[in-house]
């Protein structure tokens, strides 16, 4: 199964480590997954922090992939308003399952897919700035906000803040290849004890999308 993870300049680190980190750890047991990166064009990607990284692909050039993973940081901003990046993640969602983590989820409402659906993402702020589930209403007016851990609507999955990034993929193993395979990553991961306490203090919400007006 093929995981592309959307990075560009100024992402958070721990939204990819929080993604690929586990992802890379579950490999050890199930030798189907396959990760890959991707941005606007391919190469070094400065992260927030001064961290750089290398995309694999960019979006012209990515192959087909499963899941999209859609990491967040103060980039957001931009990425939501380039038209590359949300035509990027519009065609994927035709094709695959497209997810969200931390700030990631305003990519989403850019391109029109928090339209109609329960979604989430970080609840706090830091200084100066607006909580971004509030920011989230006023960007996206058709979207029902939820204050969750991660909110599961089918085709796309929007997760909450920062390490919360962790649960929504353990949470995307549990979804394609059973329970068997996310408790053993946890486990491997020591991990396991925190993915159930957070599981018990914030919601998981699982809920199909509205009809869009005019639907029969």
């Amino acid at each position: 199964m093929k995981f592309a993870i959307l990075i560009y300049d100024d992402v958070e680190p721990i939204d990819i480590g929080g993604t690929a980190g586990v992802l890379s750890m579950a490999r050890r047991f199930e030798d189907s997954i396959e990760i890959m990166c991707v941005a606007e064009e391919a190469g070094e990607v400065r992260f927030a922090g001064g961290v750089r990284a290398i995309a694999d692909y960019g979006y012209d050039t990515c192959p087909d992939f499963d899941v999209l993973i859609v990491t967040g940081g103060p980039g957001w901003i931009r990425q939501a308003g380039t038209p590359a990046t949300v035509d990027f993640v519009k065609r994927a969602s035709r094709r695959a399952t497209v997810v969200s983590v931390c700030t990631g989820a305003m990519i989403l409402a850019a391109a029109g897919l928090a339209d109609g659906r329960a979604v989430t993402t970080r609840r706090r702020s830091g200084p100066g700035e607006t909580a971004p589930l509030d920011l989230l209403s006023d960007r996206a007016p058709a979207a029902k906000p939820r204050e969750a851990l991660l909110v599961d609507t089918g085709s796309v999955v929007t997760g909450g803040g920062v390490t919360l990034a962790i649960d929504v993929t353990f949470h995307l193993l549990e979804r394609f290849f059973g329970t068997g395979l996310r408790d053993r990553t946890a486990a491997l991961m020591e991990y396991d004890r925190a993915l159930a306490a957070n599981a018990r203090h914030l919601d998981v919400v699982r809920e199909s999308p509205a009809a869009p007006p005019g639907a029969a």
